[in-house]
């Protein structure tokens, strides 16, 4: 990655599912401006928008900061038509001054009527991104891949790959796929309780829904897990690969492992027991930014 990409990205950022100024309210909307003008403020490289987001989500978070790295993570192909995409972006840019990134994703067969052929559909839409009055360039997109053919199409269509719920190992296959030069950028999620039972509650709570998409847990599969490790939500190896549980100075521990591993920036996902991935745990982000704040 080269130092601008570094700049751009930032090593540590925060991945959420409740970035979504679209789907709240007046007051919700207030409370995330607020949220993320302090994950600015925190240092954080990067707000990931989780949850297939829309350009108006994004729109919003730019809106609503002045200098952090905004990325979807990950807009859906089947849920906006390129040209859509491309469009809107050119009038986020306006305000945005280079730093949007559009994370593009071809989501799962289970939650996708109409899905079919993704790698192909995938190549489609990059296709028309291309041919989009302005265009969108490979240098403003990441795609969310897993496997050895979109991890390809990442290094050749795009500034790189956002892998969701992989381990380290995964992280070293991807960067040797990848090659030196494109961007990694995993995301590791986090549960900040010493408790380690209670941690691994919450962290089964978040990954039963992930264990029935097969594009997951093909992925895992081919990691060297097997199916016992998908019974109950998720074996203790198969947490312990996937999840940063504990302190603050585990979650710093495991984010390094995914750095020497390869990654260029780790985006950190903080979930809670009392809200999993779905509110805005601003007093989590504050303790994980105190732990990150020497980060090179």
């Amino acid at each position: 990655m080269t130092s601008e990409t570094l700049e751009t990205f930032g090593r540590v950022g925060i991945w959420s599912g409740a970035l979504h100024a679209s789907r709240t309210d007046d007051a919700g909307r207030q409370a995330l401006a607020e949220a993320v003008a302090e994950l600015e403020e925190l240092n954080y490289g990067t707000l990931w928008i989780g949850g297939s987001p829309s350009p108006e989500d994004a729109a919003a978070l730019v809106a609503a900061t002045r200098t952090i790295t905004v990325a979807t993570g990950i807009l859906s192909i089947w849920d906006h038509s390129a040209e859509e995409v491309a469009a809107r972006i050119a009038a986020i840019d306006a305000s945005a001054r280079g730093r949007f990134v559009l994370g593009l994703g071809v989501s799962h067969g289970p939650m996708v009527p109409q899905y079919s052929k993704p790698y192909s559909a995938m190549v489609a839409y990059l296709d028309a991104l291309d041919a989009a009055t302005p265009p969108l360039q490979s240098g403003r997109r990441v795609l969310a891949a897993l496997g050895p053919k979109m991890l390809k199409l990442a290094t050749d269509r795009a500034l790189g790959a956002h892998p969701y719920l992989v381990t380290a190992d995964h992280t070293a296959e991807s960067r040797k796929a990848l090659g030196p030069d494109a961007l990694l950028a995993p995301e590791l999620s986090v549960v900040l309780d010493t408790d380690l039972g209670r941690a691994r509650t919450t962290a089964r709570n978040m990954l039963s829904l992930y264990l029935r998409l097969p594009n997951y847990t093909d992925n895992l599969l081919r990691l060297g897990f097997s199916e016992s490790d998908f019974d109950g939500g998720g074996s203790v190896r198969l947490l312990d690969a996937l999840f940063a549980l504990g302190d603050v100075d585990r979650v710093r521990a495991r984010t390094q492992e995914y750095l020497d591993a390869g990654a260029d920036h780790v985006a950190l996902q903080v979930l809670t027991a009392e809200e999993g991935g779905s509110g805005l745990p601003r007093a989590e982000w504050r303790e994980l930014a105190a732990a990150f704040t020497d980060q090179p």
